[in-house]
C-alpha cells in the first residue's frame, strides 16, 4: 500500500482502545516485537502502550502504515479460527473508525480505500455488512462455492453474479446438457420430456410445482444474471439486495438437492 496519511490524535486513541480489547498483553509484545515498533510507553494498560507506540511510529514515519501494518498482524484472521463472529466483531468496530480515514479492512485480512465517510451515521452504516442479513438464513453450500472469494472481499456485486453462474452450471452437471439460461431450464425441466425432475410429476399439482420451479429458474437468470452480465459495476445499487438474492439461489439449489434423472436422453 502507498503512504497513507497520519491518522488524527482521537482516532489513533479510537484505535488503541479497541485494539486492547483484541488480545493480551503477551499478544501485543509480540506482535510488536514481530513489526519492529519498540515499546517505550513505560505504560501497564494495554491501550495506552498501543496508544502510545502509534504515535511515535507516526510522528517518525508521517504516515500511518506502520499502524496499519500492526493491525494486520494483530487482527489476522488465522488468529480467530473458530471464533469467526468475534473476528467480525471486532472487524466492524474496527471500520466504522476507519472510515473517517477513507479505509476498510476486508475479512481477507487486507486494507482497502473507501471514499471517506463524513459523518458517524455513515460510517456506521457503511460497516453493516450483508453477512448481518444472514442472520436466521441457510445458505446453501452450492452457493458458496463459487462465490466465496467474493463474499470475503465483501464484493456482493460479483458474489451474486458469480453465485448464479454456478447455479446454471449444477444443472449441466446434473443433466449434462450444454447449453445456457432459459434454453438449459427448458430443455432439462421440460414437461413433455423432462431430463430432471422435483417430484413425480403423478399428480396436477406435482406437475404445477415442477412448471413453477422451472419459471423460478428461468426469471433468476433473466431479472438477475443477465442484468449483472450487462450492468457496469459502477451503476448497481444491489448490496441491500444481494442477501436476497443470495437466499433465492439456496432455494433453488435445495429444490436441486430432491431433483431425479427422469431416464429421458436428448
Amino acid at each position: 500500500m502507498s503512504a497513507v496519511s497520519p491518522l488524527p490524535e482521537g482516532q489513533i486513541e479510537a484505535l488503541a482502545r479497541l485494539l486492547g480489547e483484541c488480545g493480551s498483553g503477551t499478544d501485543i509484545s509480540r506482535v510488536l516485537s514481530d513489526r519492529g515498533l519498540a515499546d517505550g510507553s513505560g505504560e501497564s494498560t494495554k491501550w495506552r502502550r498501543i496508544y502510545w507506540v502509534f504515535l511515535e511510529s507516526q510522528k517518525q514515519h508521517q504516515c500511518a502504515n506502520r499502524i496499519l501494518d500492526f493491525i494486520q498482524s494483530f487482527l489476522i484472521p488465522a488468529r480467530f479460527v473458530g471464533r469467526s463472529e468475534q473476528f467480525e466483531t471486532h472487524r466492524q468496530e474496527l471500520n466504522t473508525i476507519l472510515a473517517f480515514s477513507g479505509l476498510e479492512y476486508g475479512q481477507d485480512g487486507k486494507f482497502r480505500q473507501r471514499e471517506v465517510a463524513q459523518t458517524l451515521d455513515e460510517a456506521e452504516r457503511r460497516v453493516r455488512t450483508i453477512r448481518a442479513k444472514f442472520q436466521g438464513r441457510r445458505i446453501h453450500p452450492e452457493v458458496l462455492k463459487y462465490c466465496r472469494t467474493e463474499l470475503l472481499q465483501d464484493n456482493y456485486f460479483h458474489a451474486v453474479f458469480e453465485a448464479t453462474k454456478g447455479l446454471a452450471q449444477r444443472i449441466r452437471d446434473l443433466s449434462g446438457i450444454t447449453a445456457d439460461g432459459a434454453v438449459l431450464v427448458d430443455r432439462v425441466f421440460s414437461m413433455e420430456r423432462p431430463v430432471l425432475a422435483i417430484n413425480t410429476l403423478r399428480t396436477e399439482t406435482e406437475k404445477t410445482e415442477h412448471k413453477g420451479f422451472a419459471a423460478l429458474l428461468k426469471g433468476c437468470f433473466g431479472a438477475v444474471r443477465n442484468p449483472l452480465a450487462h450492468e457496469p459495476k459502477i451503476l448497481w445499487d444491489g448490496e441491500d439486495d444481494a442477501a436476497d438474492y443470495l437466499s433465492l439461489l439456496s432455494l433453488l439449489h435445495r429444490k436441486l438437492d430432491s431433483s431425479m434423472p427422469t431416464g429421458v436422453k436428448l
